[in-house]
């Protein structure tokens, strides 16, 4: 009945440490050998998503920048793109620059940012497990207003982060006033660990996401499962964050994790365990293999 999966990968397909298990991947392969396509659906730029897609032998698609890409892996091209205008761009960054707020620019190519912070330590540390094909692309650029304006990448969001909520809330209204642009509203804090040396370090900050007009994992969703004749209902979808409701809301099942939010766990069908917990391998076991597949 159902054909196609869309995982998300923060909080959902990843661990606290942003690792995918090893009975994370044995379960997504029994998955795929009983013919279901599984596709990584996220916010993160096309080289992270194709190297976890990689790590799970997913061959066919995946979906990067909160749905701006929709990438033919085989083929090695972006399928279908949606992606912010330079305009757009430098209307945002002018407001974070004005107003000293932190932002990330994610290109096709890698993470454009002033300064290591945020979900740009993160990815840092992330990096410095991995070998260097492997790692997310970090550009360190003083002035990004001009770097932007004097290049022509595909720019599939920018990132926006604050500690402080009352700051955070300033800003982002007056993101709003920007036409033709799709604000997530993450009424969260994010909350991501790092290891340093022996210690766990949380790095806590709440943050929004800035993409084009109608860009969310659904709709790419949508397009895909269009061009491969698999209908709605024959989609499941598994995410925890703002960015993931539409998918959760619109497949034939949708499930949210253990660790999500109240208000994304209301539109999902299931709630799984949390990501610390393996709950998208035991979520897979319970909806697709038997008795005697389980592993």
């Amino acid at each position: 009945m159902y054909k196609l999966v869309a995982i998300d990968l923060d909080g959902t397909m990843l661990n606290k440490y942003g690792i995918i298990t090893q009975n994370t991947k044995d379960v997504i392969k029994k998955v795929q050998e009983k013919g279901i396509e599984v596709v990584i659906a996220s916010g993160r730029t096309i080289n992270s998503v194709k190297n976890f897609s990689k790590e799970i032998n997913s061959q066919n698609y995946f979906i990067s920048g909160n749905g701006a890409i929709t990438y033919d892996i085989k083929k090695d091209e972006i399928l279908f793109e949606n992606v912010l205008t330079k305009n757009k761009v430098l209307q945002v960054i002018k407001i974070c620059d004005e107003n000293s707020i932190y932002y990330s620019v994610y290109t096709e190519n890698g993470i454009i940012t002033k300064n290591l912070n945020y979900n740009t330590l993160y990815y840092y540390k992330e990096n410095l497990n991995k070998e260097e094909k492997e790692k997310t692309h970090i550009n360190i650029v003083q002035d990004i207003y001009s770097y932007i304006e004097n290049r022509d990448e595909k720019i599939l969001k920018i990132m926006i982060c604050d500690s402080n909520q009352t700051v955070f809330k300033a800003i982002v209204k007056k993101l709003g006033e920007i036409k033709d642009i799709e604000i997530l509203d993450v009424s969260h804090m994010s909350r991501k660990l790092i290891k340093q040396g022996t210690e766990e370090i949380a790095l806590e900050y709440f943050y929004t996401e800035i993409t084009s007009k109608d860009v969310d994992k659904w709709n790419a969703i949508e397009r895909l499962i269009g061009l491969l004749g698999i209908k709605n209902e024959e989609v499941i979808t598994i995410g925890d964050n703002a960015n993931d409701i539409k998918m959760i809301k619109n497949a034939g099942i949708g499930i949210a994790m253990g660790e999500s939010a109240p208000y994304i766990k209301e539109q999902a069908n299931i709630v799984a365990e949390s990501n610390d917990n393996d709950g998208v391998a035991e979520i897979l076991k319970k909806v697709f293999l038997d008795n005697d597949d389980k592993l």
